[in-house]
């Protein structure tokens, strides 16, 4: 079938593309967020063919089975796009990547009380925490194409993978990344890292450097599962991760250490980076769990059968 979806999150998005359907991604000149097309910036991430760049101006006339939108405005974007009604004369899934960010007791998703849509959380946490009122939700966990076991762990430091740490803050666990720097090398990587000594890589690239460290950190307090995560995760990493949101569900005690005691946390990472052996043995007990549960093969499957739903066959 014929998906339209906006390339928003680039991981996400590379697993979703190597399914067996055309996914329609919007391009505009100079390639705003509203029409980014497939991965311009070389060494990035690898789509294949049948996802294919189109204009707002041809989606009028292409034979669109089912949207996923992943952003409010998309939703008009849909009805203005291809002159058809989200969930009336299109069927849309509504893909929830993130944490609401608002009290508990007003944590109202955006397209709750929109008739025909669907709404897909990628965790169980955010289900649970999101209202979405009598709009359908269903969960697909993430799913990442398998880089295979690259682990090493030789050089003895952690790794932290975060966008914009400055801008989000304590929502990434920014503010905690001094007091493990004190105690051990943190090396960091992502977009808007370089103020913190942390380097952008290319997603290739990235995915070489990582399990060259010994560990993954993840001290986010507040998002939803980072894709980054599991990636570590299917590389062979160990993880110590702050016990918020889905991490306690995402990473099982063999794979490291979760809590939500920051001190219990910087003394798993001393343990493990003054022993090798074990951190090596987590992490495979760490890939273990990912394969199984954040294979993209089960990915796949539950939004082959999803959008199948959706369209009718």
């Amino acid at each position: 079938m014929k998906v339209l979806l906006w390339h928003v999150h680039g991981s996400w998005t590379t697993a979703l593309v190597q399914g067996g359907h055309d996914y329609l991604i919007p391009v505009l000149p100079g390639r705003p967020p509203d029409g980014r097309g497939r991965p311009s910036r070389p060494g990035t991430f690898d789509w294949p063919p049948n996802a294919a760049e189109v204009t707002p101006g041809e989606l009028p006339g292409a034979a669109i089975d089912v949207a996923i939108a992943q952003r409010p405005h998309e939703l008009e974007l849909i009805a203005r796009w291809t002159g058809r009604r989200p969930g009336h004369d299109l069927p849309v899934a509504y893909v929830e990547h993130n944490t609401p960010a608002a009290p508990v007791a007003s944590m109202r998703h955006p397209a709750a009380g929109r008739p025909g849509l669907v709404i897909v959380h990628v965790t169980h946490f955010n289900r649970l925490f999101w209202d979405c009122g009598a709009t359908p939700t269903v969960v697909i966990e993430h799913g990442v194409p398998d880089p295979g076991y690259r682990y090493t762990g030789e050089l003895d430091a952690a790794v932290m993978v975060v966008n914009d740490p400055l801008r989000r803050g304590r929502v990434t666990g920014t503010d905690l990344l001094g007091q493990f720097r004190r105690r051990m090398r943190v090396d960091l990587f992502g977009m808007g890292t370089e103020p913190l000594g942390g380097v952008d890589l290319p997603h290739k690239l990235l995915l070489d450097e990582m399990p060259r460290r010994r560990l993954y950190l993840h001290p986010v307090r507040w998002t939803s599962l980072g894709l980054s995560l599991i990636e570590a995760m299917h590389l062979g990493m160990p993880v110590v991760a702050l016990a918020a949101t889905e991490a306690p569900e995402a990473v099982p005690p063999s794979a490291g250490a979760v809590s939500t005691n920051v001190d219990a946390l910087a003394g798993a990472c001393a343990e493990l980076l003054a022993d090798p052996g074990r951190a090596r043995l987590a992490g495979m007990a760490a890939r273990e769990h990912a394969l199984g549960r954040y294979g993209l093969g089960r990915f796949l499957r539950d939004w082959d059968r999803l959008l199948a739903e959706l369209a009718g066959s």
